[in-house]
């Protein structure tokens, strides 16, 4: 399936419209890849009544093209790092490269954390529904090692929420989730961007205005009794 989105907010919309009418269980969670899947979880967390919070995951892309992963940094206590060691096998990949490289993006998490954040404690996700959202998914390397994270701290269901993904990757993914959503499945597919007209790199203030948008998430989602 083929599908041109305008923008995120395009895509953000349609997203949620069918997000709506998947009559998942509450209470609701919705997290967010910054930064690009800020703006596009904002709109489906204000679909779903549902607090929108950030899930803190940096790529480690190889040496000579930073936007293949052959690995990813996930936040939590203590960080994890996910390595794709198909990949990093098959491209020759040092491990010592992607340690170094993940020392660069854990304090690129943390200053996220500090600047997004602001203090704000993480919603509770223990017991919820947790819809995980990105404006795109190309090997899923980031992703599946966000939902790994994600699985150790108990949801009740685990939903991958995105507008446009590779359908071999999907087919992948789906060991880490309960239910996938996704709008386009493009053959062949290229750069997530290429299936955007605007693809603009979000900004802080963009991924401010849309934390902003839905409110504070402090305690919002309490893990129900």
């Amino acid at each position: 399936m083929t599908r041109r989105f305008a923008n995120r907010r395009e895509a953000g919309q349609a997203l949620a419209v069918r997000l709506v009418t998947c009559d998942l269980p509450p209470p609701v969670v919705v997290l967010a890849l910054p930064r690009g899947g800020v703006p596009i979880g904002a709109l489906v967390a204000r679909a779903l009544g549902a607090p929108l919070d950030l899930l803190l995951v940096r790529k480690i892309g190889a040496p000579w093209q930073p936007e293949l992963a052959v690995a990813a940094l996930v936040d939590g206590d203590p960080p994890d790092l996910v390595d794709d060691e198909q990949i990093q096998a098959a491209l020759g990949i040092d491990p010592a490269y992607v340690r170094r490289q993940a020392a660069q993006e854990l304090r690129e998490i943390e200053r996220r954390r500090g600047v997004y954040l602001r203090g704000r404690a993480p919603v509770p996700v223990e017991g919820a529904t947790v819809v995980v959202v990105d404006d795109g998914i190309a090997t899923g390397t980031t992703v599946r090692a966000a939902l790994k994270a994600l699985r150790r701290r108990h949801p009740a269901r685990l939903v991958l929420a995105t507008p446009v993904a590779p359908r071999d990757t999907l087919q992948q993914l789906r060991a880490e989730v309960d239910e996938i959503v996704c709008l386009a499945t493009p053959s062949p597919f290229d750069a997530i961007g290429q299936h955007y007209d605007d693809f603009h790199q979000v900004g802080d203030d963009e991924v401010l205005a849309a934390l902003d948008a839905c409110g504070p998430t402090q305690g919002a989602g309490d893990k129900p009794a």
